[in-house]
């Protein structure tokens, strides 16, 4: 497997490209990020890691395998996933990764910390 190098140029400037992916995942469905920045920051490099690696954003809270030379997520899951759009953060608050989550659930995440 491809080693890559989380300080050079090629990773920074695609957790850049990340970054802004997910900016644009928030505004289009009106989620938010996770309170912890930490969680942010980890998924956000697991999705840049997996871009560079595979060539699509797959979330790096799933196992990425190789079918038929081309790569998948083994729950099929590019960010932003379906279960995400449509199970996970509407029902639970935030995906599975934890970087995104709707407004209410970081209101009462706050409260509770």
């Amino acid at each position: 497997m491809k080693q890559i190098d989380m300080s050079s140029k090629e990773f920074l400037d695609e957790m850049e490209k990340t970054k802004k992916f997910t900016d644009k995942v928030c505004k289009q469905f009106g989620w938010v990020y996770h309170p912890d920045h930490e969680v942010v920051e980890s998924v956000q490099m697991g999705l840049a890691r997996h871009k560079l690696l595979y060539g699509k954003r797959f979330c790096p809270c799933f196992m990425v395998i190789e079918e038929d030379g081309k790569f998948k997520s083994a729950d099929d899951r590019i960010c932003p996933c379906k279960p995400a759009i449509e199970k996970e953060v509407p029902n639970e608050g935030k995906c599975h990764c934890g970087i995104f989550c709707s407004p209410e659930f970081v209101q009462n995440y706050n409260k509770e910390a």
